[in-house]
């Protein structure tokens, strides 16, 4: 595989924003052994936008013959007070989050944030280093990569995290990945570590899938915007999870915010665009013959625009939506119906 080729991977859908491509291609023509991270907090259950969306992303670097590492930061977690702070919660969705990824993206190296961390001098003196070269500002400009504002009452370990977050990058990566979400704290890195004379990342971001609900409105920046909006296991109404039925499925998606002719942050459409047409190369709406003939689409681009034209109903958007996900999902359902990985599930229920 060429260059080129791995670049268009790298670039394929839902990647969002490549800080920089020059520099991406600069990586691939001087270094064969290319190392890409990403990092997820360990709380509840898994939805389409973590698993699914990630995922896709994951494999497409391994495709590129890009190392994959699969960060599950669980002292993240607990600063966090994700899953209300309990460790061994933690350590429990931790070996779930595991199994998911290792199904789902087969080449990936799983590393626990308190395996990198335990007993690592050097990483803690990088921390204070880093550390030194941020404002308290700075560093409440990067709460949203944690899902936290200025408003939010927050404990002193909460504003340790962006300067460890961004640690984990000097030991992890060359490349630096996440959702659009996570952006603050890889400018971040691109900013201060050459001050440190450590190795710039180069940062990728890929869309965040938004939830099933109505769309906030008047929010004042993009950003915020893509954090309030995006599909969260705390909203559980808004999400769908890896583990949801065929018929939970169809519930939910009967009920999500998709008014007639308006393709803007329709989280249907969404739905479609990022996953439908990642996994099938053809889409089909079926619906009662009283109220016109099966469609057929090959591209997100013909569907959009035969539902911006009043071509298709938002229920019957819905159904087949709904259909589609289900057998996308059903793999992964199935693989944590094993009695093993079931216990995982049941040990997660309360939350």
């Amino acid at each position: 595989m060429d260059i080129e080729e791995r670049i268009e991977l790298v670039k394929k859908s839902p990647t969002e924003e490549i800080l920089t491509e020059k520099e991406l291609r600069e990586l691939f023509e001087t270094n064969s052994k290319i190392e890409h991270y990403i990092g997820f907090e360990i709380s509840g259950y898994l939805h389409l936008g973590t698993l699914f969306i990630s995922g896709t992303k994951i494999n497409d670097f391994d495709k590129a013959n890009i190392k994959t590492k699969v960060f599950l930061a669980d002292w993240h977690s607990f600063m966090n007070n994700k899953l209300g702070g309990n460790w061994e919660k933690i350590k429990t969705a931790s070996k779930y989050y595991s199994e998911a990824f290792k199904f789902f993206c087969k080449n990936v190296e799983v590393i626990l944030g308190s395996e990198l961390y335990y007993n690592n001098n050097e990483y803690w003196k990088d921390v204070v280093k880093f550390s030194s070269k941020i404002t308290i500002d700075r560093c409440i400009r990067c709460l949203p990569i944690m899902g936290r504002s200025r408003k939010d009452k927050l404990s002193f370990s909460q504003f340790l995290y962006p300067a460890l977050q961004a640690v984990d990058v000097k030991y992890l990566c060359n490349i630096a990945h996440g959702g659009m979400d996570q952006r603050k704290v890889h400018i971040l890195c691109r900013e201060v570590f050459p001050k440190l004379e450590w190795e710039k990342p180069i940062a990728i971001h890929h869309h965040l899938l938004i939830g099933l609900s109505e769309p906030p409105k008047k929010i004042e920046s993009k950003e915020d915007f893509i954090i309030q909006a995006k599909m969260s296991k705390s909203k559980p109404w808004t999400a769908i999870f890896i583990h949801d039925s065929e018929e939970e499925i169809l519930h939910k998606l009967k009920r999500a915010y998709c008014p007639a002719k308006i393709v803007e942050n329709n989280p249907v459409l969404e739905i479609a665009k990022y996953l439908i047409f990642r996994f099938k190369s053809t889409f089909f709406i079926e619906r009662e013959s009283k109220y016109g003939k099966n469609l057929e689409f090959h591209s997100y681009e013909e569907l959009e625009k035969a539902f911006l034209n009043g071509e298709i109903h938002p229920l019957d958007l819905k159904i087949n939506v709904a259909r589609e996900i289900n057998e996308i999902i059903k793999p992964v359902r199935e693989y944590f119906e094993k009695p093993s990985n079931k216990k995982l599930l049941e040990a997660l229920k309360s939350d």
